[in-house]
């Protein structure tokens, strides 16, 4: 069992070391308008992507569930699956592109702070599998996917309109930027509405109720309305620009409490899992 733990921290090092390479590759490119530099990136993040799935499957293997329990699988993969998602839009949506400016360092950072904390394995109980709990998870990293796009985007608009740095001209224009930090919300929004149902379903199925105001419910619950609110505030009373993305940042920060923190409050059931 050590073995194994250690080749597969071998392993998500490797893919944490391709990632950074890459990072650099496609921040010159973007930066520099190298169009080789990102190609170099993209084929790059591709290999990596390739490296840390194994990872993730071996890791699979010896827990014998899927990795969304423990801290370390947990983290290792929202990055693959925000890399992956990110990787594939962008082919179909080449406007996101620049957001990967923040999306790549934030996936190998993601999985150097899991592999510090130390890969453990965490036994799921019998009676807590279930589809809910899979389509849980998915819809959770999904949104995760769309949050980061958006914050890009809204820290564009914001770098873009008070700064004078030179490649952040090039992007879209500021109304583009603005636009597309809104519709990556509401697919923030939707997504994780979607989780917290499935979450629900599957806390009956386990526990049940549907709904025991455990701290990590209760915060999933407030960072949706509070997507809920800055939309609204978008579409009808015409919040836009700046107070928007501002609005949008704290949103984010209640995301990111809600994901990566929540999980470790003691009185929280989910806090057995993520010691």
């Amino acid at each position: 069992m050590d073995s194994s733990f250690a080749h597969i921290t071998i392993i998500h090092w490797v893919a944490v070391v391709v990632y950074v390479i890459a990072t650099i590759f496609n921040v010159s490119g973007l930066m520099f308008r190298k169009e080789r530099a990102v190609a170099v990136s993209e084929a790059l993040v591709l290999g990596g992507l390739l490296v840390h799935g194994i990872g993730i499957l071996w890791w699979w293997k010896i827990v014998g569930h899927g990795p969304y329990i423990g801290r370390f699988e947990v983290l290792s993969s929202h990055a693959w699956a925000v890399l992956a998602l990110f990787m594939a839009s962008s082919r179909f949506f080449p406007r996101i592109k620049a957001a990967s400016i923040l999306v790549f360092p934030v996936t190998f950072l993601m999985i150097a702070v899991g592999l510090f904390i130390e890969p453990q394995a965490k036994m799921l109980p019998p009676t807590l599998r279930s589809v809910w709990l899979v389509l849980h998870v998915i819809f959770y990293k999904i949104s995760l996917f769309t949050l980061l796009v958006a914050l890009a985007f809204s820290l564009f608009y914001l770098l873009r309109k008070r700064t004078g740095i030179s490649w952040l001209q090039r992007l879209p224009e500021l109304e583009i930027l603005d636009i597309l930090s809104f519709r990556f919300a509401g697919f923030s929004f939707t997504f994780w509405g979607i989780a917290m149902v499935a979450g629900s379903i599957w806390a009956y199925q386990s526990w049940g109720r549907f709904w025991g105001w455990d701290p990590v419910e209760t915060w999933s619950l407030m960072t949706w309305i509070a997507f809920g609110i800055y939309l609204h505030l978008r579409r009808f009373f015409g919040w836009n620009g700046e107070r928007a993305a501002y609005l949008y940042l704290i949103c984010f920060v209640l995301s990111v409490i809600s994901l990566l923190f929540t999980p470790l409050i003691g009185s929280s059931i989910h806090s057995e899992y993520f010691k």
